[in-house]
């Protein structure tokens, strides 16, 4: 009898301390050190690629779903950390390429970061087990998806403003090595422990002419091991608009029929596809054909120099001067593979595990895409921009609005 009532009151209390809305913890964003003591800040400087970033899309009405993934739904006990704030660290930490414990030390001392994560002048940056906590979070079940969410709400936002997205969608894959030292773990599996990332494959990337010291030429064969990320890009904007995270062994045209569904799920105004030679398949071909779009995939030689009255229709299409000038198009695809390592951390994995990986793509992807569609709508850069022969003129798409 006394337990039922004890229960009874437990439940009673539970559900008068639940809050009907979520309760997030004070990070002192309206106070006198918050938004307030920044205003001079940002008014000085409207152009800062944070400031431009935060005017044009809009994270902060992302919470409602992100908070689903933590138990009570902020709701029950101590009130957590917006997740919007910590999904926007875990941003300016490929953002600004470095470890989420550094992230903190620069969300702790950095006047623009704070303002941009709504932390007052004076409130203590999440501690990185937070961010990590938080990750755990997004790798329950489907959760990832939300990432994907943010990538494909910044996409259509551009469409929404204006943005021009051509009609060719180049499709490639970029690959990560994994987080190990190959040495280290072949000598771990050789004392009978496991592989550091047993998800991780060895991947041959073909062969390479390499000249030696003496001034002999060889042939190396390209080999590693990790993952892959097979996107489409649109060669128009250079902005990616579709992603696959797979192991490193996966096939090209494996992942298109996932690639083209996203892409069509967009609505972008696409009419072609192009891709090297590892695209040139046949059920890939006929897909295209059935939704009446054309082909521009490099093809093979074994497809042109078949003897059979087959080949006529694929000389045809090596003719035509569009699929020309299409293929020609392809090098755009590499354009944010390149700013993705060199600029992002992509070269490497952050984490271990195919999971894991798709978190580092989509973050990585995002913020490349982040970075793409600020200069396409404002002319802002992150860096600065550079100039004479390798300047890119363009004219930004919002130019002659009031968009700040």
């Amino acid at each position: 009898m006394f337990g039922a009532i004890g229960s009874l009151l437990g439940e009673t209390t539970k559900e008068l301390s639940m809050s009907p809305s979520p309760r997030y913890h004070n990070t002192g964003r309206d106070s006198f050190l918050g938004e307030w003591a920044y205003q001079r800040l940002v008014q000085r400087h409207p152009n800062h690629f944070l400031v431009v970033l935060n005017r044009l899309f809009d994270w902060d009405s992302k919470s409602d779903e992100m908070i689903q993934m933590y138990q009570g739904h902020g709701r029950i006990g101590r009130p957590p950390y917006n997740p919007v704030l910590i999904y926007k660290m875990l941003f300016l930490s490929y953002l600004y390429n470095v470890s989420e414990r550094a992230m903190e030390q620069l969300a702790d001392e950095h006047l623009m970061v704070k303002w941009f994560l709504g932390l007052a002048v004076d409130e203590p940056a999440p501690d990185h087990s937070t961010l990590t906590a938080f990750k755990r979070r997004v790798l329950r079940g489907d959760n990832w998806r939300l990432l994907q969410k943010v990538f494909d709400d910044m996409l259509r936002q551009c469409l929404e403003y204006g943005l021009q997205f051509g009609e060719l969608q180049v499709l490639d894959s970029v690959h990560t090595e994994a987080n190990v030292n190959n040495q280290k773990d072949r000598d771990r599996q050789d004392r009978g422990g496991s592989s550091r990332d047993p998800e991780a494959r060895v991947v041959n990337k073909g062969k390479r002419q390499m000249v030696q010291a003496d001034g002999q030429r060889t042939t190396q064969e390209m080999r590693y091991r990790g993952y892959k990320t097979h996107t489409a890009v649109n060669a128009a904007t250079g902005l990616v608009t579709s992603l696959v995270a797979a192991l490193g062994n996966t096939a090209d045209n494996e992942a298109f029929p996932a690639l083209r569904a996203h892409d069509r799920a967009l609505g972008l105004p696409v009419h072609a596809y192009g891709g090297d030679k590892a695209y040139d398949d046949t059920d890939i071909h006929e897909r295209l054909a059935q939704e009446g779009l054309d082909t521009a995939i490099t093809l093979t030689r074994q497809r042109t120099a078949k003897k059979d009255a087959n080949k006529g229709r694929w000389l045809d299409l090596v003719a035509d001067p569009t699929y020309q000038f299409r293929v020609k198009q392809r090098y755009r695809v590499e354009q944010p593979y390149g700013i993705a390592k060199q600029g992002h951390g992509f070269e490497r994995c952050r984490y271990l595990g195919l999971a894991r990986y798709r978190l580092q793509a989509f973050w990585t992807f995002t913020v490349v895409n982040a970075k793409r569609m600020i200069k396409l709508l404002t002319g802002v850069t992150f860096r600065p921009q550079a100039k004479g022969r390798k300047a890119e003129h363009l004219k930004p798409v919002l130019a002659a609005t009031s968009w700040a």
